[in-house]
């Protein structure tokens, strides 16, 4: 009888093994090409403009590395940053290419200049300010998770939002706002 029972189990049991499997190989599949972009150009020609202004270039997608990693080129305007929020499933990685930022991560802040690089672990509150009239950047989240989403949903915004709609759109994209912009 127990016999009989281990059998039907895994015959049961198939289904799922190879539905297992089919996700896995759908993992896996990513590109397999090298590729540039080219200064001012975004992978796929998508532009994404914050604030109408602040150029936030998609360098390499979510498409190309299977949600593994994004990275994006910030060019700002303007003075100014995001209020301090959590991300519970990606890491961030900034590296300054022109400008100066003050940075908060968790209790600690970093003034950060042209060659600077930090790293922000998730679930770890932060936030940054832009504190010079211009600046660029460039950053990454690992894994890539809703954060290209997050970016097309704020440049299309066509006013600022109120801190409750803002705190919506981080929500919807598994962020939370715990706090205003970094003051400087």
């Amino acid at each position: 009888m127990e016999r009989k029972k281990f059998l039907l189990t895994t015959v049961a049991a198939i289904p799922a093994l190879l539905i297992g499997n089919t996700v896995k190989a759908a993992k896996t599949d990513r590109t397999n090409k090298g590729f540039v972009i080219k200064s001012t150009e975004s992978r796929f020609g998508e532009k994404t403009l914050l604030g109408g202004k602040n150029a936030n270039d998609i360098k390499v997608s979510q498409k190309d590395t299977n949600g593994e990693l994004t990275i994006f080129e910030y060019t700002g305007k303007e003075k100014g940053g995001p209020p301090l929020h959590v991300h519970t499933h990606q890491d961030e990685i900034f590296f300054i290419v022109q400008g100066e930022y003050l940075f908060q991560v968790g209790d600690d802040k970093h003034y950060l200049k042209a060659g600077d690089t930090i790293f922000l672990p998730r679930k770890v509150p932060h936030a940054f300010a832009q504190l010079t009239d211009s600046g660029k950047m460039f950053f990454l989240f690992q894994p890539s998770g809703k954060m290209e989403d997050f970016f097309r949903t704020l440049g299309n915004l066509t006013s600022q939002p109120s801190p409750e709609q803002g705190a919506k759109i981080f929500a919807d994209h598994d962020m939370k706002v715990v706090g205003p912009p970094l003051q400087f």
